[in-house]
């Protein structure tokens, strides 16, 4: 029986994943848990508004959450903690906060003013909805965006299960939860959105409590949809990967929908059950990479616009150039910044921006980045051709294929922008787009197309030195 601080613990690691770090500092981890009731989630709060807060903007989640750390539905409430009542002056009285000398009570704020301060350039950070309207797609996920959008939608079930693989903070999360949302929303009620850790939480729980036909009838006879993360943390549990081995075996016989998150591919996790491993990538494998300077500009622009903050192109343009790591990265960066305008009271602007890119721990080099020429080059050489006859008028079928696969990788592994893609192969800026979007759709419906990307990608890794960099992190 989990106690109530341990489940409170694993949703807070659940939010985590969700909301801004600014919001789960501000109104989650002021919660405190009881641990007077039973099979029940009773959470204390500091003040009537942080109380009010919560129940308006987090319970629900909370509740979602609480259910998929525990198996079952535990009554989640909040209240407002009590404190000991004291009389004036005595010494349990609590001293008020000390005052500067210069310091006068706060003036009402003209209505105006408030609402320019909460929808202004001063605006705190909302978190997006981890739905797949606000995921930023770009040729880094857009394949993984694809597939998980089908699968929620009952689509290409026949590419289940869907494995999400790609360095920590680059959208994994969020396309889970958007896949799972969605599920629901098209109407597959039953839906298993769990971490592994969740999941061998609650396997370890049936077993003590000698109730694992409850657990089985849950994950195999009750699902729909299956969404597990965080596979990698199933690293040596053998007694939990025999289970989930044999839950996929009945839930593919079912029709069911399978789909997984690690931060790598399964040959690569150590401990893992070679049958396990075979089993998590006989479907569909997409990989997130990090954003690439497009990407990484648009998402920037959404994050802001999402918080109602006015974002300089200038400043914009700094943060794209130096924050080169995870969509993780470049929303810490922001929030230190729109934090730092909102605490100054002051615009921001390229100043500002300096400072608040030194301020942030630093950040990882990212992995070099390739010209449009050795993209082509390497494709050519894969395909025994020449990049001038990949960027000639040819439209045989052993020179298009070559050229549209160039024209993707650049998008995946350059900086160029489809013009300038354009120009290495000889064609316009709608050529690029269709070609990219042609091979994005060939990947979905062609196993031999994946394969072969799947191969180029590794050669393109190496030049990268990014191959070098996972061998090292596994």
């Amino acid at each position: 029986m989990q106690t109530p601080r341990a489940v409170w613990d694993g949703v807070l690691r659940r939010l985590g994943t969700e909301l801004s770090s600014v919001a789960v500092e501000a109104w989650l981890h002021p919660l405190e848990p009881c641990s007077e009731a039973e099979r029940a989630l009773r959470l204390l709060a500091p003040t009537p508004f942080h109380c009010e807060r919560v129940r308006r903007s987090h319970l629900p989640r909370i509740q979602a959450c609480v259910l998929e750390e525990v198996g079952e539905p535990w009554p989640v409430t909040v209240e407002v903690a009590t404190q000991p009542r004291a009389t004036a002056g005595s010494p349990t009285s609590p001293a008020p906060p000390p005052q500067p000398p210069d310091a006068v009570a706060e003036e009402p704020r003209p209505e105006s003013e408030r609402r320019a301060r909460a929808s202004g350039r001063y605006a705190a950070q909302r978190p997006l909805p981890l739905t797949f309207e606000t995921f930023v797609v770009g040729p880094e996920n857009a394949l993984a965006r694809e597939a998980s959008l089908a699968l929620a939608r009952g689509r290409s079930i026949g590419m289940s299960p869907l494995y999400l693989t790609g360095p920590s903070g680059n959208g994994k999360s969020h396309l889970a939860c958007a896949l799972a949302h969605t599920a629901r929303r098209e109407g597959a009620a039953r839906v298993r959105h769990v971490s592994a850790e969740g999941f061998t939480t609650q396997l370890l729980g049936s077993i003590r409590g000698r109730n694992t036909h409850a657990f089985k009838r849950r994950f195999r006879q009750e699902c729909d949809l299956l969404v597990l993360e965080d596979i990698q943390f199933l690293a040596g549990k053998k007694s939990t990967q025999l289970e989930l081995f044999h839950t996929l075996e009945h839930l593919r016989a079912a029709g069911a929908g399978v789909a997984f998150t690690g931060d790598r591919l399964p040959r690569d996790i150590e401990g893992l059950d070679p049958r396990l491993g075979s089993q998590l990538a006989s479907g569909l494998v997409a990989e997130i990479e990090p954003p690439d300077a497009m990407l990484r500009r648009e998402i920037l622009r959404a994050k802001a616009a999402a918080g109602g903050v006015r974002l300089p192109e200038d400043c914009l343009e700094r943060l794209v150039e130096v924050v080169r790591g995870s969509v993780r990265d470049l929303e810490g960066v922001l929030i230190q910044l729109v934090a730092s305008a909102a605490l100054l009271k002051r615009p921001i602007d390229l100043e500002l921006t300096e400072r608040a890119l030194r301020k942030v721990a630093p950040l990882q080099d990212a992995v070099r980045r390739l010209t449009p020429r050795e993209v082509v080059e390497a494709v050519a050489s894969f395909h025994g051709t020449t990049p001038e006859a990949l960027a000639s008028r040819s439209r045989r079928r052993d020179v298009l294929v070559p050229r549209q696969l160039a024209m993707y990788l650049c998008r995946r592994y350059t900086d160029a922008s489809l013009p300038e893609i354009g120009r290495e192969l000889r064609r316009d800026h709608p050529s690029v787009k269709n070609a990219v979007e042609a091979v994005e759709r060939a990947i979905l419906q062609r196993a031999p197309m994946r394969y072969r990307v799947e191969e180029l990608t590794s050669r393109l890794d190496a030049l990268t030195g990014r191959r070098g960099e996972r061998r090292t992190d596994a």
